[in-house]
């Protein structure tokens, strides 16, 4: 009788456990979507991210090597990664500027700087991207501009 009893008991403790599992999977699925959801969307920022520097890059290379030419610059900018809605603004700017520890501080061409030397040919170049959210997030406005700027000596 007492066995009759434990196998009984074994059955009813089974049978109450069987749909564990699947509630359990159910319970965590919608937490592991938003969680892969997520990981996509940084990747994607990411990604396009890195292609806002290295166009940035590109129109730095383009600068050193044929001077300094906005049009050419913002067109060695633009085209550089292939990356759709990507634009050099503000335009390519040329000044003179000292070199400091903390950057360049520009001053007037004909100025000379704190160490006596005189202040050299510099371009400031910028590169801009709107960016849009893979999957819209329950109508939160998400679209941000990745930026990037760089500062290259021209002489």
């Amino acid at each position: 009788m007492f066995r009759v009893w434990i196998k009984r008991r074994r059955e009813l403790k089974r049978r109450a456990e069987s749909g564990t599992a699947a509630l359990e999977f159910g319970l965590t699925v919608p937490f592991l979507l938003l969680f892969l959801m997520a990981v996509v969307e940084l990747g994607f920022a990411m990604y396009e991210t890195m292609q806002v520097y290295n166009s940035v890059e590109a129109g730095v290379l383009y600068a050193s090597k044929y001077g300094f030419d906005s049009a050419g610059i913002s067109a060695a900018v633009v085209y550089a990664t292939g990356t759709q809605g990507l634009t050099a603004s503000p335009v390519p700017a040329q000044f003179c500027g000292c070199p400091q520890t903390g950057g360049v501080s520009a001053v007037s061409c004909g100025a000379t700087c704190a160490d006596g030397s005189a202040p050299g040919q510099y371009a400031r170049i910028h590169a801009a991207l709107p960016r849009q959210t893979v999957l819209p997030y329950f109508n939160l406005p998400l679209p941000a501009t990745l930026t990037a700027q760089a500062i290259t000596r021209l002489n």
